[in-house]
């Protein structure tokens, strides 16, 4: 939720708010006044008609000090309200801290709601008053006012909310831990492998080393040899001999001559008859050049953006992951080869595709095939000992393979492996199917599950969005933070020409970045007029669409075009490598880019 979201509905009879914060922290761009509510900051009381601003946090820089906040609860007359920002998390939030001082000033809490920026977690709209004022429900509306129900129903709220909280708080902290030693555990595991991987490379090179400069020696050796033996006169003369055997009638009339040249030309020499030469082995010219050489072999350079997985996989989930991810499946014959060559974020072992009745590996783990086991047993242990994470992904029951489970993963997943909105019908499922299988169930979520848990690039990072605005004045400001914070998918990034001079504080403390220059998502929609009316669901649209398609750009046509690719269409999302290639949008399709339609409602 956003602050203007909390706050304008309790709005009604006020006039001024007061801003009484005390730390660093300006949090007027983010309260979007209405005409007639003006913003001021006195030291006087507040009564009727005003709202007072305060906030309270861990840092007392940026919050304020518990000591102002205290402090000003005092200025609170009957009729004025309040509004308090917590810099704490929901779930560690002190409101016993200020418990006592808003019972004492006779201040009753209304409404209470998390928010959704990087530095402000929680807030909550009171009331000073002489009565007890009826609670909002969940969605901030006023429940019917019955002075002794109401009564019962805080008391007995705060008693059950209270025993919920406490046992949802110590589970928290026990996941908490258990994830920190977790990623711990792993990062040890990750780096003793890394340095047992460079001590092993490194043994390796220095066994190849001394091996080739052998083998270097040797060849030095016998290429001395085998130019002795060529130019040896008992060779010349065993020559001679095996030419006079093979054409008498021509060579054997020669054969006296030739061997008294031969004489001759050893005597020349100086080496008395029936004495050897000395043999002298020439170094060899490349003894020096201890480099290793690789011919024909062709390999691509360039950063590991995508996670790589390698293991055991259905047919089905190594498409699906194929999407999103490098997939390499083993087998039984050459799992090890590959578990070194592709070096593997994760070595993936899916149940079903071991349970199955026909595949390379169906029967692993039932106790039916003892040398896939082995063999499978080999795979985990050589990933693990590469330093690489083993998973196993139980998409079924145990039972149907117990073997499994008795393998030393590091992690074990439990649930399906998702579904690729590919795989959907947009007429049978609808739109809001497409959606939910988006944000809840698609095979992007669950890979990105698998990402966080083994430290790899996270596949979610393919819907990052950047938006381009040119805001003019504070009314397309304005605008332009309530369409991207209203997105149901929230932008990545707004790129704007001059950030500087521009009130979109709300953006950045919302973790949306705001910045000059070409954008970094890989996604870019054109929000430059911000005169049209974009509905909150626009850009989940667009990227359930792009999912669906693969497509490169994604837009309307004329024709209201709905899931079918279409030439031309005005394009609403498009992939940043297109916009960055400089190709003009009417020649897109004519350039193999696949534009993709989708009916939507129209920006008016």
């Amino acid at each position: 939720m956003r602050l203007t979201d909390l706050l304008h509905p309790h709005l009604d009879d006020v006039t001024s708010v007061v801003d009484a914060t005390g730390g660093g922290l300006r949090l007027d761009p983010y309260l979007h006044l209405p005409p007639g509510v003006g913003l001021t900051r006195h030291e006087e009381l507040v009564g009727q008609g005003e709202l007072m601003l305060l906030c309270y946090g861990p840092d007392p820089s940026l919050h304020g000090d518990e000591a102002d906040c205290l402090a000003a609860l005092e200025r609170m007359r009957p009729g004025g309200r309040g509004l308090i920002v917590f810099g704490h998390p929901g779930t560690d939030l002190p409101y016993h801290r200020l418990l006592d001082a808003l019972v004492a000033h006779r201040c009753q809490v209304l409404h209470a709601a998390s928010l959704g920026y990087t530095h402000l977690h929680a807030g909550a709209v009171f009331a000073c008053t002489e009565e007890l004022l009826p609670p909002h429900d969940w969605f901030g509306h006023p429940l019917p006012a019955d002075g002794f129900a109401t009564a019962l129903r805080i008391a007995d709220e705060y008693v059950l909310a209270d025993f919920v909280s406490r046992s949802q708080r110590a589970r928290l902290i026990d996941l908490e831990r258990a994830a920190e030693e977790s990623a711990r555990a792993l990062e040890t595991a990750r780096e003793d492998g890394l340095a047992e991987r460079l001590a092993a490379a490194v043994r390796d090179k220095e066994q190849l080393t001394s091996a080739l400069r052998r083998a270097r020696e040797r060849t030095g050796v016998l290429e001395a040899r085998v130019t002795m033996l060529e130019g040896s006169t008992s060779l010349r003369v065993g020559k001679a001999l095996v030419s006079a055997a093979r054409s008498p009638k021509r060579r054997a009339a020669r054969l006296p001559g030739e061997l008294y040249g031969l004489w001759r030309q050893r005597k020349a020499k100086g080496g008395p008859t029936g004495s050897r030469p000395r043999v002298v082995a020439p170094a060899p010219e490349s003894q020096a050049d201890d480099r290793f050489h690789l011919s024909h072999r062709a390999m691509s350079v360039a950063p590991r953006d995508r996670l790589v997985l390698t293991g055991v996989l259905t047919d089905r989930t190594a498409r699906d992951f194929a999407a999103d991810a490098v997939v390499a499946r083993v087998l039984p014959h050459d799992g090890r080869l590959l578990v070194e060559r592709t070096d593997p974020d994760v070595f993936l072992v899916q149940l079903s595709a071991c349970a199955a009745e026909d595949g390379a590996w169906s029967l692993t783990g039932t106790g039916l095939a003892p040398d896939l086991d082995r063999r499978l047993a080999e795979l985990v242990d050589q990933a693990r000992g590469l330093g690489r994470a083993a998973v196993l992904w139980r998409d079924g029951p145990a039972s149907s393979a117990p073997g499994l489970s008795l393998l030393p993963w590091d992690t074990v997943l439990d649930g399906d492996t998702g579904t690729a909105l590919c795989r959907l019908d947009p007429v049978t499922d609808g739109r809001d199917r497409l959606r939910d299988v988006f944000l809840q169930d698609s095979t992007r979520l669950r890979l990105a599950r698998l990402a966080a848990l083994t430290g790899g690039p996270d596949p979610l990072a393919e819907r990052r969005i950047a938006v381009l605005a040119a805001p003019r004045d504070a009314t397309d400001v304005a605008r332009l933070v309530a369409q991207t914070l209203g997105q149901l998918h929230r932008p990545a990034e707004v790129i704007v020409p001059d950030p500087a001079g521009l009130a979109l504080d709300e953006l950045t403390a919302a973790s949306v970045a705001v910045h000059a220059g070409p954008p970094t998502a890989p996604w870019v929609a054109d929000w430059t007029d911000l005169t049209e009316d974009r509905p909150d669901t626009l850009l989940l649209d667009l990227l359930c669409a792009q999912e669906f398609s693969g497509a490169d750009a994604v837009g309307h046509t004329p024709a209201a075009d709905d899931y079918a690719f279409v030439p031309a269409l005005k394009p609403l999302l498009v992939r940043r490598s297109l916009l960055d290639s400089g190709t003009p949008p009417d020649s897109w399709s004519r350039a193999g880019h696949r534009l993709f339609a989708v009916r939507g409602k129209e920006p008016s």
